[in-house]
């Protein structure tokens, strides 16, 4: 046996719980698998499938509440699963290092860039200020930040998300450890800053020929990037083993699953060009957004955008993180006002509503935002939540709200018996079905969603958008959608904007924009979409559905 291919990491039978109350509940149930250097191993499941927990354990980072109760974690041949606190201080790092998925939650915000990157030097040996000093400066500018000697003195919050995650991989390679533990790395970034990270973390493992265990819940990104595949279901294995082969012929329903739910599996929506005939609900034209700057400046977030949305169609905003998107629904919205141009909603001008009847507006025009956990007021019940927007605007007797509540929560798919319930008590998809059930419950023509479904795992967030495609259908409903998701764009538009920096890039029919970008812009928006290894297997939702992949 050759030293590649003996494990950097190796788990046997590995058995984790957490304490809840009195008692305690296992949620890694023997689980066993290997990584060897220089190899990619994708951890794959939604949430709560264990993922996470697998990784805590083998870096002995378990929560208070959590415990190791049974298998070997050898790292580089030595079981370090019974080790104490002071000792796995000593491998953290240097041996094995994490990347954890939040970026922004990540790096401490009172201590410069250059203070975080150089702690990792300091605390595993003795390195004078200088030299650690021009080590940093190497790291940034290794994992291809700009102008590193500035980055060195700048705060977290001075730095994008895709900046902040590149230098939590400064830190993570900064030793040259054996094993990189990449915790959903990319899950919170836009999708070209996503393959960036994920093309250096690639490029860092074929240079210093280092395990990489990559924790997602995405299989498109796991079929680009892992050598082979553990799918992890309630905390056991389904299913294990190289890539294609796990691809080419997945073995578990669970792992059938995944694949048949992943975004760049999806295809156009299935219906007929756009009736001419049906009226215009939205129109924007012209639309200037300018905001003053502390300095005086004048910034301009929005510049000369135009679109046209017709009833009971999807139109989706696209475009990264400060393209614009936000700021364009906070102006259809009502919630500022245009510097220049026009949002006409129903006929209306937006921009001449006086308030009263911008309030009377607002059940014309509701909003579903990104994050189910934080747009749910965590001390009302289920119940109180949909039924807020009805005591808000309608004067109408307890009973027939009672009535409405129960019809829109039935048919946003939850069962009657959630009513009672916090939000805490509820899964993701269960906290957006709610979100998106308080946003109905006025019976508006127009609702605008907020990158709905990108907080979500693929499957709940297959669900989610099935959900809102037949809502679609039976209510008529109008969509504005914004996300970063190209592959979610393709799944439920009609019609697409691409923003860059303000302006628009790309407009039209959705499959007209995908085959055919005007723009170099939406041309690497789509390369950027994850799932390629599908088509190059020719895997799509039909042969999954067949049960013919071979």
């Amino acid at each position: 046996m050759t030293k590649s291919d003996i494990p950097v990491i190796d788990i046997k039978d590995l058995h984790v719980s957490y304490r809840q109350g009195d008692r305690r509940v296992t949620v890694v149930h023997g689980a066993s698998f290997f990584a060897r250097p220089g190899e990619v191993v994708a951890l794959v499941g939604e949430s709560g499938s264990g993922k996470t927990s697998t990784a805590q354990a083998i870096i002995g980072l378990l929560p208070q509440n959590g415990r190791l109760e049974h298998g070997s974690i050898r790292l580089n041949g030595e079981d370090i699963a019974q080790w104490n606190e002071k000792r796995l201080r000593g491998i953290r790092g240097a041996v094995v290092s994490l990347v954890p998925q939040d970026p922004g939650n990540s790096l401490n915000p009172v201590q410069t860039i250059g203070e975080q990157v150089r702690e990792i030097l300091s605390i595993h040996g003795k390195i004078d200020r200088k030299t650690a000093d021009r080590k940093v400066i190497e790291l940034l500018a290794h994992v291809g930040l700009s102008e590193p000697e500035l980055r060195i003195r700048q705060y977290p919050h001075e730095l994008s998300g895709g900046m902040k995650q590149r230098v939590l991989i400064a830190i993570a390679i900064a030793l040259r450890p054996a094993l990189i533990i990449a915790d959903e790395p990319t899950s919170a970034l836009d999708v070209t800053v996503q393959r960036r990270i994920l093309d250096l973390i690639d490029d860092l493992r074929r240079e210093y020929g280092t395990a990489v265990l990559l924790v997602t819940h995405d299989l498109g990104v796991a079929a680009d990037r892992s050598d082979r595949i553990v799918v992890l279901q309630g905390g056991r294995i389904q299913e294990q083993g190289a890539t294609t082969d796990v691809l080419a012929a997945p073995q578990s329903a669970y792992t059938r699953k995944l694949l048949s739910d992943a975004p760049s599996l999806a295809t156009a929506k299935d219906r007929p060009p756009i009736d001419v005939g049906r009226p215009l609900v939205v129109t924007v034209k012209d639309l200037v957004q300018d905001f003053k700057l502390p300095t005086g400046r004048t910034f301009r977030a929005v510049d000369g955008l135009s679109f046209s949305v017709r009833r009971g169609t999807t139109h989706a905003i696209v475009g990264e993180s400060g393209s614009g998107k936000t700021t364009t629904i906070r102006a259809i919205a009502g919630f500022s006002k245009p510097s220049a141009g026009t949002i006409s909603i129903g006929g209306a001008d937006v921009a001449d509503f006086s308030a009263k009847t911008l309030r009377q507006f607002r059940k014309t025009l509701q909003l579903v935002y990104q994050n189910p956990w934080a747009s749910l007021d965590p001390r009302q019940t289920v119940r109180a939540i949909v039924e807020e927007p009805l005591l808000n605007f309608e004067l109408i007797p307890r009973g027939e709200r009672e009535k409405r509540v129960l019809a829109i929560i039935e048919r946003v798919g939850l069962a009657p018996d959630l009513l009672p319930r916090l939000p805490h008590a509820l899964s993701g998809g269960q906290r957006q079905r709610v979100a998106i059930a308080r946003a109905l419950v006025l019976e508006p023509d127009v609702v605008v969603l907020d990158e709905a479904v990108s907080a979500l795992d693929v499957t709940v967030q297959a669900q989610i958008l099935d959900l809102l495609a037949k809502l679609q259908s039976e209510l008529g409903l109008t969509y504005i959608f914004v996300t970063h998701d190209l592959a979610v764009v393709r799944q439920i538009a009609d019609t697409v904007s691409v923003l860059h920096n303000g302006r628009q890039v790309d407009y039209g029919p959705v499959e007209t924009v995908f085959s055919n970008p005007t723009s170099t812009y939406t041309r690497e928006l789509v390369e950027a979409i994850p799932g390629k290894k599908f088509t190059q297997a020719g895997i799509t939702r039909q042969t999954i559905a067949a049960g013919s992949l071979s």
